[in-house]
């Protein structure tokens, strides 16, 4: 694992270095839905200091057991009946995708005492099977979110249709770029641009992406 983690690394400087710009301006999330904490610890070991999850109560587990050694990133679709256990630890939502969905989070961000980053997951694909607001919904979107107290809204996600061609997401990507960029000029602060996986996330990093979400190019293909 240490290898590939490295090997990883390596391409992101090398695709950020292309686009002529920094590699530290890009955040690894290692995504570790199933992987079990013995590899999660293995893999912090080498460096890693994000973990992404997707699902809460497989987090939650881990959480119990890792603690706060590292920044914790929900990557997966969120249930608003949820929001209660993301707002104990979790540093990060990249997949808000509801209004409602971000006013529990609020609400339970300020009970916890606490400030939550967000980005708000795009589906700019259409693909009924994936999350995500349609792209004419997220200025009405980031402007509820920008009201709440609890969260900080700092960027977008999006999920290009999976294809063994990775320049086959490249124009999903330019979209998200452009997006935030019509989103900044109209007043909102967005930073942050998640997109990219193993497969992909070099075009992503070409294209502009701060956040790389990579776990089998890590961990190896899961069961």
């Amino acid at each position: 694992m240490r290898g590939n983690l490295a090997r990883v690394k390596e391409r992101i400087a090398e695709a950020a270095l292309r686009a002529g710009r920094s590699p530290e301006e890009i955040k690894l999330v290692a995504a570790t839905k199933g992987v079990d904490t013995e590899r999660i610890r293995e893999a912090m070991e080498a460096g890693v200091e994000i973990l992404g999850e997707n699902y809460v109560q497989e987090a939650r587990r881990k959480y119990e057991e890792i603690g706060s050694r590292v920044r914790w990133h929900m990557i997966g679709h969120l249930q608003t009946n949820k929001a209660k256990y993301v707002a104990r630890f979790f540093e990060c939502v990249h997949s808000v995708d509801s209004l409602r969905l971000a006013q529990e989070l609020d609400r339970r961000a300020v009970l916890q005492g606490r400030t939550i980053e967000v980005l708000i997951q795009v589906n700019l694909s259409g693909e009924e099977t994936k999350s995500g607001v349609r792209e004419e919904e997220v200025e009405a979107l980031a402007e509820g979110i920008a009201g709440l107290k609890g969260l900080r809204l700092v960027g977008l996600m999006t999920m290009p249709p999976f294809s063994p061609d990775p320049q086959q997401s490249r124009p999903y990507f330019v979209a998200l770029r452009r997006l935030k960029e019509r989103l900044n000029g109209k007043g909102f602060p967005l930073k942050e641009l998640s997109m990219g996986m193993s497969a992909d996330f070099e075009v992503a990093i070409e294209e502009g992406a701060t956040m790389v979400r990579i776990g089998t190019a890590i961990f190896g293909p899961r069961g």
